[in-house]
């Protein structure tokens, strides 16, 4: 078969479509003929050298895919040779087939044409287990989420409008605001252009944000807890904007606010098994019912990887970029 490799660390020419062995089923796993696969900043990161997989994992990128079932290994049920899944990965869905463990496959979602579901696995995931599971937003609280426009921000401004939250957005732009919007967004913040802490402020009579999903880190860390709310929860799960920040102890007391960090990729499987599953019972349903849908902003072949990095790195994208399986 065939996957993109990374011989050598570096920009997006670093990634070589070239011909690899084919993977084998292990205990509990099942194997994958892609169709299509997402593009993470992970991915991004892994390119250059800087996110390693965890043990065991594929060597090749890609932290999901969608295609149809072509073996069933050791321990497996639930699962037939022929189904149409999408899947959570800890690598390789950057290739034409790939081994998932069966804890972390998913059905295609009613209405969902199978390249698309590729869009959901990751976005759903992370989104779900941070804000709802850890975060615990409710009905009537407001969430703040720092890139609205991206495939994290497009999954999360729907979930929350679907459970009765309020939802407000940063992102860079107005064409990304407005797509905010158009997805539920009510407050929206240019991030090139306002100050996120004063708009939260006025926008919610000072109240503040009660959970703040936030992909930024370091930069942001400061006044992520400025803004949050009287007993607001910050869940970080991305450090675009550096790893190392001060955070005011004082001001988090005074709030009784909690912050989390949590990452996805090199969680235990039974984590992951578990998240799937909440996944598969609290979002699938939204998604057959149309409340959710999945945001692409465009499909390339995958053997052009390495054009979905740039426009990954080029931030010019709304939602999710796909890469789909030559012959898929």
């Amino acid at each position: 078969m065939y996957a993109i490799t990374i011989p050598e660390p570096g920009g997006p020419e670093a990634l070589v479509w070239a011909e690899v062995p084919e993977p084998v089923p292990g205990e509990g796993e099942v194997l994958v003929e892609v169709v299509s696969s997402a593009v993470n900043r992970a991915d991004v990161l892994q390119r250059q050298g800087f996110y390693n997989p965890p043990p065991g994992a594929s060597p090749y990128p890609g932290l999901e895919c969608a295609g149809r079932v072509l073996a069933l290994g050791p321990g497996v049920s639930g699962w037939s040779v022929g189904d149409e899944v999408c899947g959570l990965l800890a690598g390789g869905g950057y290739a034409e087939k790939v081994a998932v463990p069966a804890g972390q496959l998913l059905p295609v979602p009613e209405g969902v044409d199978l390249a698309e579901a590729a869009a959901l696995p990751e976005v759903a995931a992370t989104v779900w287990s941070n804000v709802f599971m850890v975060a615990h937003l409710r009905p009537g609280e407001t969430l703040l989420v720092h890139g609205g426009s991206s495939g994290i921000g497009t999954m999360a401004i729907q979930l929350a409008k679907a459970i009765g939250a309020r939802v407000a957005v940063t992102a860079g732009g107005p064409e990304k605001l407005v797509r905010c919007q158009e997805l539920g967004a009510e407050i929206l913040i240019d991030y090139r252009e306002q100050d996120f802490v004063e708009e939260l402020r006025k926008a919610t009579d000072g109240a503040g944000a009660d959970v703040i999903l936030d992909i930024v880190g370091a930069k942001y860390l400061d006044r992520n807890v400025r803004a949050l709310a009287v007993n607001g929860r910050l869940a970080i799960i991305g450090l675009q904007g550096g790893a190392k920040g001060e955070l005011n102890l004082g001001a988090l007391l005074s709030k009784r606010a909690a912050v989390t960090a949590t990452s996805l990729r090199a969680r235990p499987l039974a984590e992951k098994a578990a998240i799937i599953a909440a996944v598969r019972e609290h979002v699938w349903p939204l998604i057959a019912a149309e409340v959710v849908r999945p945001v692409v902003d465009r499909t390339l072949p995958m053997p052009d990887a390495a054009e979905a990095h740039r426009l990954m790195e080029s931030s010019s994208h709304i939602g999710k970029i796909l890469l789909a399986a030559p012959n898929a």
